[in-house]
């Protein structure tokens, strides 16, 4: 599949299986209510567990966030586009559905421009967790979503196999920073940034 049918197939509503710069994510289009209900039945995601967002620019962070603190921009310039995932207080047109309910937004632009790509030809953040039933390992190449996933026929923008399958580094920017995932980004180097 191109980027120009996967992208037709999100904003129809269709959650597409996609490389990313650490392991295959599923995309689906944030804002389609019906998609992201799919997205927690595929994933059989706990109703508590927020999803992050993939995007393209510092422009969709600004949409996306209420508040983007001094350590946002610090950590933007030296990591991105990379692996890492920073939590920001969630602008009112978030869906609650996708904050769980938290307030707060995880963002991320991946490394790999593919994905990239992608986002400005779908011409909305998406969906950016992990394409595996939770619990199971992340998948690493389409032939894992395939198993992951055996009787969903799941679209799938097939990019070869992950070259990482360690997942992004996330940081809490909400209140006084933290890690609260290490990644692959290392910690230290993001604390060392925040200091």
């Amino acid at each position: 599949m191109e980027i120009r049918e996967a992208a037709a197939r999100i904003r129809a509503g269709e959650i597409v299986a996609i490389p990313t710069d650490t392991v295959y994510g599923l995309a689906a289009d944030p804002f389609q209510a019906a998609a992201v209900e799919r997205l927690f039945r595929l994933k059989r995601r706990a109703e508590d567990k927020p999803i992050l967002l993939l995007i393209d620019s510092r422009l969709q962070v600004e949409r996306l966030a209420s508040e983007l603190p001094p350590a946002y921009h610090w950590l933007a310039a030296l990591f991105w586009p990379g692996p890492l995932t920073m939590i920001l207080p969630a602008a009112p047109c978030v869906p609650v559905r996708i904050t769980a309910g938290s307030g707060t937004v995880a963002v991320r632009m991946p490394g790999l421009p593919l994905v990239r790509r992608l986002i400005r030809a779908a011409r909305v953040p998406l969906t950016g967790t992990s394409a595996n039933r939770s619990g199971r390992p992340a998948a690493r190449s389409a032939a894992e979503v395939r198993d992951q996933f055996p009787q969903a026929r799941l679209a799938i923008l097939d990019g070869g196999r992950s070259l990482s399958e360690t997942p992004s580094t996330i940081v809490d920017l909400t209140g006084e920073p933290r890690v609260v995932r290490e990644g692959a980004v290392p910690a230290g180097a993001v604390l060392s940034c925040l200091k």
